[in-house]
Order: structure tokens, then C-alpha cells, then sequence
């Protein structure tokens, strides 16, 4: 088990109801995680519409998460 800290944005901060939050979880990349959370959460966005930074820069989601790595879930934006 690996600590994270998750952060949420847009749709998904509303389907969880938090902003942030440290989890411990088995999930060893950010695709497992968000499979994980999104079981866990019921969020509507399938894992390839949502992109993941961890430490501040985007990674493929097939990246190698480790203790206490920070991540964000960035769902895509809509702009006017």
C-alpha cells in the first residue's frame, strides 16, 4: 500500500464532494487509481477523457506511482 494525496477538479470535485483528500491505495499508476476511485465514487467520466499530473506534470497513465506523490485528476474543460 502507497500513500497518496488526490486532488479533484471540476466534475469530478463535485461527484466526490471534496477538493483533496490522502488515501492509501494498491493502485500502481494513475489509469489503476482512477479505475479505483471511480468505482469507489461513481464517476461518470470513462479513465481515457481524464488526464493525471503527478508533482506538477502530466504523465501517460501508465506512469509508476510512488509514497506520498501528489496527483490530480483534470477532467476536460469547456471554454467560451
Amino acid at each position: 500500500m502507497i500513500t497518496l494525496h488526490v486532488q479533484y477538479f471540476a466534475i469530478l470535485r463535485e461527484q466526490r464532494g471534496l477538493t483533496s483528500e490522502t488515501l492509501a491505495t494498491s493502485a500502481a499508476t494513475p489509469a489503476a487509481l482512477y479505475n479505483e476511485l471511480r468505482a469507489c465514487h461513481g464517476f461518470t467520466l470513462p479513465g481515457d477523457r481524464v488526464r493525471a499530473a503527478v508533482n506538477d506534470s502530466f504523465v501517460p497513465s501508465s506512469s509508476s506511482l510512488r509514497d506520498g506523490d501528489r496527483i490530480v485528476f483534470i477532467p476536460p474543460v469547456a471554454g467560451g
